[in-house]
């Protein structure tokens, strides 16, 4: 095995809010899809990384994973001629063992893969790698022809203890662990738990003959909060859908955290680092990435209310000077910056995130999204959701039910919103 180089020592101490699974595993996705092979590149256009699915991992949230297979399955949002993961315990509190891990194509059941696609995924030649607290590890590519909005299995084996897990909480999407031996390759894992959180697996890029990334950089309304599970209908996903049906070669990397704030890391495991915190490792690190579409701020108005955190009051100053200090950041690297405006949530079920003082808060964040021209595109994500005859509410028919979170409908119609010509190759 090789060592990975640290890349971030954050450490935090938080609730467990996963359950226990069998004394310490977690489980995996794999919820599976047809394959096809990917269209035939103009020759003369140039070999590219390009990010092409994400998970933005948060604080640790349960206990340890021990001796276990995990299984996930991922929508590639573009395609290529291969595949490569990226594996975080930037969050982790101890070393992360890998002893085996494996890109398949899905199989005819849920969970299962087709063994005759698996291909070894190996780092520097190698079979394993344990990757220090902190630290991330990048395989190498496999030679897997992928096309855009197909699915790939992941699996990987965790020999050891991995001490308190950092996952992507809201995952949307059933992961699978199994304990015992290593079972990377086995058509069906053994015994299997399941969770709908992202466990370890934070990127996947392709390698194709052209092609960039957008990353949607948000909280739970961007990582599809309400929306079905295993279903992909996420904006994010919804907007790649459009984009592969134009012919585009650009793919969506969702960079949404549930709970997430622009200037404060919460209280809350899941809703893991500020956007400030987190934006070189969930934006700029992103392969191949040129645009980024950044939606946030809500929980920064309405959680010092919902949270009992009044020392965290923003006032509308301070929540442009957060976005104006993503927009800077993203500049300063050539990133073509898109606002989303924030969408309303008047009645909302949450007790104490409501409150007229942060609506004129919103309203004078939107205002300065749409006018301020800081920003390089606009997205009217207000607009698109708003009830005309009560502006302050979510339209019902977009509404899942808590008057905050879009239902699929809702996030279907947040994608057909993004002019597709903001994300034209510059």
């Amino acid at each position: 095995m090789v060592a990975a180089v640290p890349e971030r020592n954050r450490k935090r101490s938080v609730a467990d809010i996963l359950p226990v699974l069998l004394g310490a595993a977690f489980a995996a996705v794999a919820t599976a899809c047809p394959v096809h092979a990917a269209p035939q590149e103009a020759q003369n256009v140039p070999s590219v990384t390009v990010g092409v699915w994400g998970a933005a991992p948060a604080f640790p949230t349960g206990p340890a994973v021990v001796a276990s297979t995990i299984r996930q399955t991922v929508r590639l949002s573009l395609g290529g001629e291969g595949v490569s993961m990226r594996l975080s315990n930037e969050m982790g509190q101890a070393p992360l063992v890998i002893e085996a891990a494996h890109v398949a194509l899905p199989g005819a059941q849920k969970g299962s893969i087709d063994p005759a696609s698996d291909h070894a995924l190996t780092f520097g030649g190698r079979k394993g790698i344990v990757i220090p607290a902190g630290g991330v590890a990048i395989s190498d590519v496999a030679p897997v022809t992928t096309s855009a909005g197909q699915d790939v299995v992941i699996s990987f084996y965790v020999p050891r203890s991995t001490g308190p897990v950092a996952t992507h909480p809201l995952g949307l999407a059933t992961t699978y662990v199994s304990r015992g031996p290593d079972a990377s390759t086995a058509s069906t894992l053994p015994n299997a738990t399941t969770t709908q959180a992202r466990l370890f697996l934070s990127g996947v890029s392709v390698v194709r003959h052209g092609g960039q990334a957008v990353v949607a950089l948000g909280d739970s309304i961007t990582d599809g909060l309400r929306s079905p599970v295993d279903a992909n209908q996420r904006w994010p996903d919804d907007l790649s859908q459009r984009l592969i049906r134009a012919g585009m070669a650009v793919s969506v990397v969702n960079a949404g955290i549930s709970g997430n704030r622009v200037q404060h890391d919460l209280p809350l495991a899941e809703s893991g680092p500020s956007a400030m915190s987190r934006f070189d490792r969930d934006v700029l690190s992103v392969p191949g990435v040129r645009t980024v579409i950044i939606m946030e701020s809500i929980n920064d108005i309405g959680h010092p209310g919902a949270q009992g955190l009044a020392e965290q009051a923003v006032s509308t100053e301070d929540l442009i000077a957060g976005l104006q200090q993503l927009v800077l950041r993203a500049h300063q690297h050539g990133l073509r910056v898109i606002g989303a405006t924030l969408t309303p949530f008047a009645g909302t079920i949450f007790p104490g995130y409501y409150s007229p003082a942060g609506e004129a808060k919103r309203q004078a964040v939107n205002q300065w999204i749409r006018t301020g021209r800081a920003f390089d595109g606009v997205v009217d994500m207000d607009a698109a959701l708003r009830d005309p005859a009560h502006p302050d509410h979510m339209l019902p028919a977009y509404d899942s039910g808590d008057h905050l979170h879009p239902n699929a409908e809702g996030y279907r119609h947040m994608a057909d919103a993004v002019p597709l010509s903001l994300l034209q190759a510059p």
